[in-house]
């Protein structure tokens, strides 16, 4: 018991943070032994925009953590999202003069291939193999031991702004936890909402949280392509207060309570009653107006959404669909609306199969929080000796080789 690893996300969203501590079981369980969840201040579209706010917000969800877990919590893995992460596809080539090729040549391969012109304002998040080409051959998934004398690797290379990165390690570390890596949102949800089967086949991971949605492609079981829309469900619901005159607090309540994502299914006699801008009473409102509303942003969110699945070039390749998870996908009607303009299969997915203080956790809106401790994980497995006691992550937040063969490791089969 004493030497199973244990494994802290912090979980950093537009609408709300959420620190999780969970104790590594068997060969693959998870059991949550530590939950904080408070409400986001200060962070805007994945940014942050208050410094201080965020990291009060990102204080007080550690301690919750901490109380109900009994742990004190000193390095986490942290969620990554906002429309400043971009993605570039790279090659790194090393010449290997005819031997057995090793670990250490892929390692090699993967350092040439972050040789990339990468503006000093932005910093490596992910470097990720997607395949290697030896002696001109590809489609090989895993070199070692064959014999060559060129060694290709194709990487997916995810880079971020870094002053918006640093701005994050600052608010975490404002509590005293070391941020141990950074991991962008879409790749932690990937890991729980995912089957191998989809990996393999084509799809994509949609996660729509509050300020933007984000997206990534995985063929063939690895990630073809990422991106970070600024858009997400805190548009939609800006855009009932406008429509209705409701504060923001109102229309996100009306959002959960009446909210649909499709005119066509709500009866023209549904209604409800609320207090709205200008009105000393309660006035009745037609769910369809609301519908309306919803049905316009929506839409848009899921044009965005095709567009950058066309302009990636994967867009025939995709035969598993759109995997949707993430706050907003609970809208009633959503998935049906993603089916329609997307043109192919969709599924709204949720966090399963976890132990302990799990409850709340069985929800869309937590698939980054709970993928993260699998990344975690999956990092100390691949590590065991790089956290020293019972913190098994890897301190600072700069890709190093060490950490870049943690991922190579993690993602080989």
């Amino acid at each position: 018991m004493a030497d199973e690893p244990i494994v802290v996300g912090i979980d950093i969203g537009t609408t709300k943070v959420c620190t999780l501590v969970a104790r590594v079981e068997g060969a693959n369980n998870l059991r949550i032994l530590g939950v904080g969840i408070e409400p986001s201040q200060g962070i805007r579209k994945g940014n942050i925009v208050d410094l201080q706010a965020a990291s009060q917000a990102i204080g007080r969800s550690i301690e919750k953590a901490e109380r109900t877990s009994g742990m004190e919590i000193t390095s986490a893995l942290i969620s990554l999202a906002g429309s400043h992460v971009s993605s570039v596809n790279s090659r790194g080539v090393v010449g290997i003069s005819g031997r057995a090729i090793d670990q250490e040549d892929v390692f090699r391969a993967l350092d040439a291939a972050q040789a990339v012109a990468i503006p000093h304002n932005r910093e490596i998040i992910h470097v990720i193999q997607r395949g290697f080409v030896v002696d001109g051959q590809d489609g090989i998934r895993l070199p070692v031991g064959m014999h060559g004398y060129r060694l290709e690797v194709e990487a997916h290379i995810i880079t971020a702004g870094a002053a918006t990165v640093e701005n994050l390690r600052q608010s975490v570390q404002a509590s005293g936890v070391q941020a141990s890596h950074f991991v962008l949102n879409p790749l932690a949800s990937a890991e729980v909402v995912l089957s191998d089967t989809e990996r393999q086949m084509g799809a994509v991971v949609c996660d729509i949280g509050g300020g933007t949605t984000d997206m990534a492609i995985y063929i063939d079981g690895d990630i073809w392509h990422t991106m970070v829309l600024g858009i997400g469900g805190n548009h939609i619901t800006s855009d009932i207060a406008h429509g209705l005159r409701l504060s923001i607090s109102q229309a996100e309540e009306v959002k959960k309570q009446y909210g649909h994502a499709l005119q066509e299914e709500i009866d023209e006699r549904d209604s409800f009653s609320t207090r709205i801008f200008g009105e000393e009473n309660p006035v009745e409102i037609r769910r369809k107006d609301l519908s309306m509303i919803i049905e316009a942003r929506v839409e848009e969110i899921f044009d965005l959404v095709l567009q950058e699945i066309k302009r990636s070039g994967y867009d025939g390749l995709l035969p598993a669909g759109v995997v949707l998870t993430g706050g907003a996908s609970q809208l009633p009607g959503l998935r049906t609306l993603a089916s329609q303009v997307l043109g192919l299969p969709v599924r709204v997915a949720k966090p399963e199969n976890l132990l302990g203080l799990a409850d709340q956790l069985y929800s869309p809106a937590y698939s980054t929080s709970v993928g993260l401790l699998y990344w975690a994980m999956m990092m100390s497995e691949a590590a065991p000796a790089a956290g020293g006691g019972r913190r098994s992550h890897r301190k600072g937040g700069n890709p190093t080789l060490d950490t870049i063969k943690n991922w190579l490791k993690r993602l080989l089969p």
